[in-house]
């Protein structure tokens, strides 16, 4: 007998794994009819104002989302199920590789995605079906198509959507985003990012057998079927395009979220215009490129962003990465930009005169913009806010950085329409919107 026909009892009656596998509509693309009062709801929390919180994916940065009376976890590595139930001091924790099954649990109000990237999209989409709150760690997503059906998702099912590029929940991000709104720089008409090169590596052999504490074919999901390697699996899949498309969409999602956020081009619905170039790996099996240029022209008012990895610090505050906003008065560096954000002394000393632009700072006991960051995603659940990092600004802020990808693999400058989500006389680059999944996953 297959695996795909073992049978799972599932909530008193047999399921088999081949239906479970038939797909997102065997578990998911129906809305749940879930009882009122059982889920904390939009604007109404649950019973005792406790919101039920599980976990999907608890290595690396998922770990630290897992908190002490988490309902359950789920990892397809069993050795990161283990080390994150120990993290659970309050109750028992369910514990399963399949992210499915704690979607059909009904006592669950919220999920926090930690997995792998190509993961962060259909997790998301699932979860707003089965009537789940989502925290979602970034990049938001692997393609511009899927951060919209993202965004689709969230809107009609009604549910929070927060996404984990934490600079939106910083101090020193806010201090120089209040200090930017305010004009103090005049008109901005160059941000100028830089950040190191992508990993490389030249330790390539032949494929193994997974280790018997992984399910590969389950890690890989939707991914194009590529046989196990150690370098392929964990922290390095940044380095392969159908996993995590580089630095720019790793670390860009926060890079660009704050300049997104101090340029207050969240909502810019124009035409922007991107052209980036790289130098491949010549070496072992990684395929993003080790450096990267990139520049994105935006129109209304006129300004720029470049890109440059690898990049060269300013002097005034240098740092491992960061970005200089240059106006016609003055000019701004900004270090860093996610849970590590430093900024200078006369955004600090600036106070917002009366009528001036206040930007908000979720408040909370801790200083730890991480813990804010999860916190406001809590709180959003309770008044039906809007999380200060919604999952709309984090397709808007991903698409910038998916435009560079995109860009670089064409070998040309494209043109971006972000009111309608298409490019402009390029169909080549149109076809790129989407990547196929393997099967039987699907959106």
């Amino acid at each position: 007998m297959s695996s795909d026909d073992r049978t799972t009892k599932r909530e008193g009656r047999t399921v088999s794994r081949r239906q479970l596998l038939g797909g997102a509509a065997a578990t998911v693309a129906i809305p749940y009819i879930i009882p009122s009062g059982v889920l904390a709801m939009q604007g109404r929390p649950g019973a005792n104002d406790r919101i039920v919180t599980a976990n999907i994916g608890v290595g690396g940065m998922g770990q630290h989302h897992v908190y002490p009376d988490a309902a359950a976890l789920c990892d397809v590595d069993a050795n990161h199920l283990a080390n994150a139930a120990r993290r659970v001091t309050k109750g028992t924790p369910f514990l399963t590789k399949d992210y499915r099954y704690i979607l059909d649990r009904k006592d669950i109000d919220a999920v926090f995605i930690g997995t792998p990237d190509h993961w962060h999209a259909m997790m998301t989409v699932h979860a707003c079906q089965a009537g789940k709150h989502v925290y979602s760690e970034k990049p938001t997503a692997r393609t511009i198509a899927e951060a919209r059906a993202m965004v689709n998702a969230a809107r009609r099912y009604n549910r929070v959507v927060q996404i984990g590029a934490q600079g939106r929940s910083n101090p020193e991000a806010r201090l120089a985003c209040q200090y930017v709104r305010n004009g103090m720089l005049g008109k901005v008409s160059r941000v100028e990012i830089w950040h190191p090169n992508n990993f490389t590596t030249t330790d390539w052999g032949p494929p193994t057998a997974p280790p018997s504490h992984l399910d590969w074919d389950l890690w890989l999901g939707p991914a194009h079927w590529m046989d196990y390697h150690p370098i392929r699996c964990h922290f390095n899949f940044r380095w392969f395009m159908d996993f995590g498309g580089g630095f720019i969409r790793d670390r860009g999602n926060h890079a660009l979220s704050i300049v997104s956020w101090l340029m207050n081009a969240d909502t810019y619905k124009g035409v922007v215009t991107c052209e980036a170039t790289g130098t491949p790996h010549l070496t072992g099996c990684f395929d993003v490129p080790v450096t990267m240029e990139a520049r994105w022209e935006f129109q209304n008012p006129d300004w720029t962003l470049t890109w440059s990895q690898p990049g060269k610090p300013n002097p005034r505050m240098p740092g491992e990465w960061g970005a200089t906003y240059y106006g016609d008065k003055d000019s701004l560096v900004v270090i860093g930009g996610d849970g590590g954000c430093a900024t200078e002394a006369k955004a600090h000393n600036f106070r917002v005169p009366s009528g001036g632009v206040e930007i908000y700072l979720h408040p909370t006991q801790t200083g730890d913009p991480t813990e804010r960051h999860r916190q406001n995603f809590l709180d959003c659940i309770r008044t039906g806010a809007r999380p200060v990092m919604d999952v709309d600004i984090g397709r808007q802020v991903i698409t910038y950085c998916n435009l560079a990808n995109i860009s670089y693999r064409l070998g040309r400058k494209v043109k971006f329409d972000m009111a309608k989500e298409r490019f402009i006389g390029d169909e080549g680059a149109n076809q790129l919107l989407s990547e196929p999944y393997r099967a039987p996953w699907k959106l």
